[in-house]
């Protein structure tokens, strides 16, 4: 056999036994008389000994062995002189009697270790490499045990896991299509699904009345952090159930999971409807790890002769506390930060309460002393604290204080890894307005039911009583980043029409869409809903990492390439043809 025991697994209990180990070589040191050598395999590492005086021919074999050789070692197990508290098997060390070399190795392009020197599009070229590392392999060991306990806890509640296709119809609602060339259907084109949406609702009037699937799913959309091309949800839907049922199953399931993989307890998840998410954060997700929620000054703000607070829509603050002493060059430089492309803020203004009372601002010009005092008393200002001060459109100034408030939430050293604070968000509006298109879209699918009390206004020509539909959705939200969400589904096919027409569909191209959806409601369509989780998403924050990518195997850049096998990349010409694709546009 190839080894007895695995890197990790030895004790000083197993001193004296003859053993064989296999992995790679972490790395060699020769000290003249003895060599040392660590192996590694996913379980640990096992330090070997080769002495000279034992064994000369052995220990100069040991001394050919570079990084990364795969080797198959024997020997016999012995307490070590020197102990390495910070390893599980230091406490002990291989005496070696005999050594293969199953396979020499390359020096690889970075030091595979957690701390490695490796930049990242080098670690993805040499992905297989990366791999080895232990920070890689925990993350995806996490991610196995996600996924089965995922599956425990819904197996014990009666869902049934149950898999939907991958190649399906374009729609043109939601993100772009990623799409397949059908060379038996030439001219025609398949689509690789966004979420199994259509199907898990087909599957609830076929009577399956709780259906879950870990499914991959694809967006053809700009990437970031928390995006990739391919992603992983946990996807589920339920028959006969209301909002409630479904909140009280999967926050029964988040529960289980911090529990079974993290060892931490989670508290109810309290409720915010989503008006009150924007107004108190200026945000559907917000993060509730720290506080500075909004204040909002503009009764108190205007009219004081200072025009850029006159002319404003909306003025808000949030307290950032013990800030005060922030030099100017410091309130500059985040001024600037602020101003960036990407938030597009025009200013900002501050308000400083010292330690001993005393209020100074950058509007001393406009406002006295009484009336500052009004504001930091609004916003429950403490002596050493600073007032940041946005003004300008209502909904602009909500997210740039959004953002603003997150950013001083990290500098501070207030959003903490291990720190969890989930929140339901709840009572979504069920339409948006684009102003370019001139039309509604949906805020998150066109089947999501209307709450009941606001199906009437569904009837007006009146964008703003439109706008003011809620829908009967809900989003998981931890630490400030979404989770998952879900709704309550429209079942009847009379509203569903409705609801298509609302979103600028004519009823053809309703029936060319969704024609298979609308017939299926005509034979008894329970009333039913339900959600996905994001389970990338859900395995960073668990583990409070920044990017899905350190849990995802093989995960594209943030240009949407494999840079391990270079993809994407061109076809040839004969595989065009064979498609039906004009061969001039070959790459």
């Amino acid at each position: 056999m190839y080894r007895t025991h695995t890197c990790g697994a030895l004790r000083l209990s197993d001193v004296g036994k003859t053993v064989t180990l296999s992995g790679w070589v972490a790395i060699s040191r020769d000290l003249g008389g003895l060599t040392f050598t660590d192996l590694r395999d996913r379980y640990g590492i096992t330090q070997l000994v080769f002495d000279m005086d034992d064994n000369a021919e052995l220990c100069m074999q040991a001394r050919t062995l570079g990084r990364e050789f795969v080797i198959q070692a024997s020997g016999i197990v012995r307490e070590r002189a020197s102990k390495n508290p910070n390893r599980e098997t230091g406490d002990i060390e291989i005496k070696v009697t005999d050594l293969k070399i199953l396979n020499a190795a390359k020096t690889p392009p970075f030091t595979i270790q957690d701390d490695t020197d490796g930049g990242d599009d080098l670690r993805m070229k040499y992905r297989y490499l990366d791999l080895r590392r232990n920070a890689v392999q925990k993350n995806l060991i996490f991610r196995s045990n996600l996924a089965i306990e995922t599956r425990k806890f819904l197996s014990e509640q009666g869902f049934i896991e149950i898999e939907t296709p991958n190649l399906i119809k374009s729609t043109p609602e939601g993100a772009r299509d990623f799409v397949v060339p059908s060379r038996m259907n030439k001219g025609q084109f398949y689509a690789l699904p966004q979420s199994p949406q259509t199907f898990k609702q087909i599957l609830m009037v076929a009577g399956f009345d709780k259906y879950f699937q870990i499914v991959k799913c694809f967006r053809d959309e700009d990437l970031r952090a928390d995006r990739q091309p391919e992603f992983t949800q946990i996807d589920c839907e339920m028959s006969f159930v209301h909002q409630e049922d479904i909140l009280n199953i999967f926050e029964g399931l988040t529960k289980y999971l911090f529990k079974r993989t993290l060892g931490v307890d989670l508290p109810d998840f309290p409720r915010m409807t989503y008006d009150e998410a924007f107004a108190r954060f200026g945000s559907d997700k917000p993060d509730l790890r720290f506080g500075m929620e909004f204040v909002n000054l503009s009764d108190v703000a205007k009219g004081k002769g200072f025009p850029v607070f006159d002319g404003a829509e909306t003025i808000l603050a949030i307290c950032a506390p013990g800030c005060a002493h922030y030099s100017r060059k410091q309130l500059d430089e985040l001024t600037e930060w602020l101003k960036r492309p990407q938030i597009g803020a025009k200013g900002l203004v501050y308000v400083k309460m010292e330690a001993d009372g005393s209020i100074k601002s950058s509007v001393d010009k406009f406002y006295s002393p009484d009336d500052l005092k009004v504001w930091t008393d609004r916003a429950g200002a403490q002596a050493g604290d600073l007032l940041l001060v946005l003004c300008g459109e209502d909904e602009k100034t909500h997210k740039q204080l959004n953002e603003l408030r997150l950013e001083m939430g990290t500098r501070l050293d207030l959003r903490k890894g291990d720190d969890f604070k989930p929140l339901w968000v709840l009572d979504f509006p069920l339409l948006e307005w684009d102003e370019a298109a001139n039309r509604f879209f949906a805020m998150h699918h066109p089947f999501t039911a209307p709450k009941a009390d606001d199906i009437p206004k569904m009837e007006s020509d009146d964008i703003q009583v439109l706008k003011s539909m809620r829908a009967d959705a809900y989003d998981l939200v931890i630490n400030g980043v979404e989770i998952g969400g879900g709704s309550i589904r429209i079942h009847d096919r009379d509203l569903q029409s409705r609801n298509f027409k609302l979103l600028g569909f004519t009823p053809e191209e309703a029936e060319a869409q969704f024609g298979f959806l609308l017939g299926a409601f005509e034979y008894g369509a329970p009333p039913h809903g339900g959600l996905a989780f994001g389970f990338d998403r859900l395995n960073a924050v668990m583990n409070g990492a920044n990017s899905i990518r350190d849990f995802i195997a093989f995960p594209k850049n943030n240009q949407g390439r494999d840079m391990m096998i270079d993809a994407p990349s061109g076809i040839k010409a004969e595989q065009l043809k064979e498609l039906g694709i004009d061969v001039r546009a070959e790459i």
